[in-house]
């Protein structure tokens, strides 16, 4: 198996991208250790793991808070031994669509400071303990906004770039210690719209220009090479892929999982 007796810890696990990349890790051989702010879905990840025979644990924690990431990391570690693969899947609603002038300060600065606060403590929390054991694989999750251009795209731009930066920037750093930071950028996902807050941030896009949301996801499809949009366990099977030894020399990376809306 491609995690056989790894220690992951996923923060935002009972979210979508969370739920499906713990499954497959779980399968995978890794035991898996979710945490999240949502009881209801942590139990509900859980369960869906259980059921398969996989190995997991939930905690409630906040992925903003350091010290409270902190106390949860180093209780896993301590417990088993380390931690071998830390995959920050947070996610939260945020404004897209609106141009510059209909936008205020504080929604540009929602993502930007959400998504690279959250992963700068979850990383941190996580890079002690992989340097001092010589190993460990940092995941992180961007978005198409990084590489596009046009209206309503400004928060969502600076987020996704800054978030790629500070991936390579810390790839860098930890590297020498044996550290592989791997950034995924997948495009919207289909099959995440009813359960994740995609579903009603592309439902206020698309009512922008007075188009259902079916109909705007379509023409999103459309801008792709693969002429769809990605599915959840296709981005789980990479993740989990790239936190295996299979992807050992694997590091300071932004894999495109856009299905070709961004050709590299």
């Amino acid at each position: 198996m491609l995690l056989e007796d790894k220690v992951a810890v996923i923060h935002g696990g009972g979210g979508s991208v969370g739920a499906a990349a713990a499954q497959v890790f779980a399968r995978e051989g890794a035991r898996v250790f979710l945490a999240g702010r949502s009881l209801p879905r942590l139990e509900a990840a859980a369960s869906s793991i259980r059921a398969g025979g996989g190995s997991v644990e939930i905690a409630v924690v906040d992925a903003m808070d350091q010290d409270a990431v902190d106390r949860h990391v180093d209780a896993v570690a301590r417990a088993h031994g380390g931690i071998d693969v830390a995959l920050n899947a947070v996610g939260f609603d945020h404004v897209q669509g609106l141009a510059i002038g209909d936008t205020s300060l504080a929604d540009y600065l929602h993502p930007v400071t959400g998504y690279l606060q959250t992963n700068f403590v979850t990383a941190k929390a996580a890079a002690r303990h992989m340097t001092a054991q010589g190993g460990g694989v940092i995941l992180t999750i961007s978005t198409p906004g990084a590489r596009l251009t046009g209206r309503g795209l400004i928060g969502n731009a600076a987020q996704s770039a800054g978030l790629e930066g500070f991936s390579r920037a810390l790839a860098g750093e930890l590297g020498p210690a044996g550290v592989r930071v791997v950034c995924v950028r997948p495009n919207a996902l289909l099959d995440a719209v009813g359960t994740s807050y995609t579903g009603e941030m592309f439902g206020r896009i698309a009512a922008l220009t007075a188009t259902p949301r079916a109909d705007w996801l379509a023409g999103l499809a459309g801008n792709t090479l693969l002429d769809r949009l990605p599915l959840l366990d296709e981005v789980a099977e990479y993740l989990a892929f790239a936190a295996s030894d299979r992807a050992r020399s694997m590091t300071g990376v932004v894999a495109n999982l856009t299905a070709g809306m961004i050709v590299d």
